[in-house]
């Protein structure tokens, strides 16, 4: 059995659809997604635990390429029954009177906003990930967008690399430039018969038969 195609991704990342996407054009390769910090996804990169990985820019690592795949929207997560339950979208200017948390870690970061220590800024896909009945999440209109990378060592560009690549950015497999799956084998048509020499035979005249009488109409 072949060495599986692993990728790791981070949190907010949903790699389901490619996943399902690279089972059914690439039977024979098996993928493992693995779910890791950026860091953790980082260093697996760096020394090849992982072929892949779905990530934030910026990466500074120069021996990684990227291809960025979407922007992420950046809301704020708040105690439920906060004030910012009373608006539908917020600005930073409007957050700075709330005490805005800086941790880095996003779960301790709700777990904080909870508890109305504070609020956090995040991806709305990580607010989604930490949902929680005891938060409540607004968009921040003016906070920098996330975005979201495809990144693997550029080292290491293989064929299988490729196809992933072509895979999370839409193309289709007869447009893929990666490893392809074996075409199923057509089986040989069966030969036809050929036609006798000569060619077919054509009708011959038809032969006049006795004429019928014509009927006589009926009398009254």
């Amino acid at each position: 059995m072949p060495e599986p195609f692993v990728v790791a991704f981070v949190v907010g990342v949903t790699p389901g659809k490619w996943a399902r996407a690279w089972e059914a054009r690439m039977p024979a390769s098996p993928l493992t997604l693995r779910a890791l910090s950026q860091g953790a996804a980082l260093a697996a990169l760096a020394d090849g635990t992982v072929d892949a990985a779905l990530l934030r820019l910026p990466i500074e690592d120069e021996s990684i390429s990227t291809i960025a795949l979407y922007a992420e929207q950046p809301v704020v997560v708040a105690a439920k029954g906060h004030a910012l339950e009373a608006v539908d979208n917020v600005t930073l200017a409007e957050l700075a009177g709330f005490g805005i948390l800086e941790d880095s870690d996003w779960e301790a970061a709700v777990e904080l906003a909870a508890a109305n220590v504070g609020v956090a800024v995040m991806p709305q896909s990580v607010a989604r990930a930490h949902s929680r009945r005891d938060v409540t999440a607004r968009p921040v209109t003016d906070a920098p967008e996330t975005r979201i990378a495809l990144a693997w060592p550029t080292a290491r560009t293989t064929g299988t690399v490729d196809e992933f690549i072509g895979i999370v950015r839409g193309r289709t497999a007869n447009s893929s430039r990666g490893v392809r799956p074996p075409e199923p084998e057509k089986k040989p048509e069966p030969a036809k018969k050929a036609a006798p020499k000569g060619g077919p035979k054509k009708p011959g005249p038809r032969k006049p038969g006795p004429r019928k009488p014509p009927k006589r109409p009926k009398r009254r």
